[in-house]
């Protein structure tokens, strides 16, 4: 019989709480389940009112992994969801509203992938996002490099970001945004990433093309775009171990010498929110928001 509690007044099934997710550490969905419930009051403001995409993975990183826009099969009606423009016709998804909806995502065994704008107003978008991926033989070091030249070349601009990790090999650049709509957005954003490659063209590249990227950090300006998403900040990856995209900071960023040094898993996160709070809070002030030149 499967485990029912009641979360906030809502009854939540939980599911195969022993099945071993991750092999490689013996990490299980109950361990998931946990991390979730106890790193919520950090990541639901992240969450809210942003239309989630599921890259779900029930069997783990190693069995069946793939998206799921829609509002899932058996979603229970008490989870919001809301319709969404596409260029296909309308479609509706979820909104992680809550902690009992949370708990019911988590229990689907997923990261949480969402847009740069909120339901409210999807023609704008309150998000500018980098996504540097390195290429081997270039790592999250290299990374930081490009982040803290991105970082420079922004506040020139007055525009003010803040990092996370990606949960895989590179980072994640985020900045609060006002008054653009995604496609201005996308075109600033990808204004910077060419003008990185032209400041270190050793190290970096802004476009996609595989055979330009061994060695050097892609900055990937596109998932701006109103029909992309980016893994949420918190989200447990689906990788070998139970990695985090997880906040950090500028003096983290530039004090990085070894990978090793920008890896979180999910045990991990409760001593840093202990000490640090959410470094990405500043994302959730209006009055961080910056108009775009």
């Amino acid at each position: 019989m499967t485990p029912i509690t009641e979360v906030e007044g809502r009854r939540v099934a939980l599911s195969n709480l022993e099945k071993v997710l991750y092999p490689a550490t013996g990490f299980t969905k109950a361990e998931l389940l946990h991390y979730y419930a106890t790193t919520a009051e950090a990541l639901l403001p992240h969450l809210r009112d942003r239309p989630v995409s599921f890259l779900r993975y029930p069997d783990g990183p190693d069995g069946e992994v793939f998206f799921t826009k829609n509002v899932p099969p058996g979603t229970p009606e008490w989870v919001t969801t809301a319709e969404v423009p596409r260029s296909e016709g309308p479609a509706r998804m979820v909104l992680v509203q809550d902690l009992a909806s949370l708990m019911w995502a988590a229990n689907l065994v997923a990261e949480f992938h969402t847009h740069q704008w909120l339901i409210q107003d999807p023609g704008e978008a309150d998000r500018l996002v980098f996504d540097l991926d390195p290429g081997a033989p270039a790592g999250v070091v290299q990374c930081c490099e490009v982040a803290l030249w991105l970082r420079e070349r922004l506040a020139a601009d007055g525009v003010e970001v803040w990092v996370k990790t990606s949960g895989s090999k590179g980072l994640h650049l985020l900045a609060a945004v006002r008054g653009a709509s995604s496609e201005r957005v996308s075109e600033y954003a990808k204004g910077l990433a060419v003008e990185a490659e032209r400041a270190m063209p050793r190290l970096v590249v802004h476009r996609m093309t595989r055979s330009l990227r061994p060695g050097k950090v892609f900055v990937d300006w596109s998932q701006n775009a109103a029909r992309k998403t980016t893994a949420a900040p918190y989200t447990v990856r689906a990788r070998a171990e139970p990695f985090v995209s997880a906040p950090v900071t500028w003096e983290e960023v530039g004090a990085c010498r070894v990978p090793a040094e920008l890896v979180f898993r999910a045990g991990d996160v409760g001593p840093r929110l202990r000490d640090h709070g959410d470094l990405l809070a500043p994302l959730l002030e209006p009055g961080r928001a910056a108009v775009l030149p």
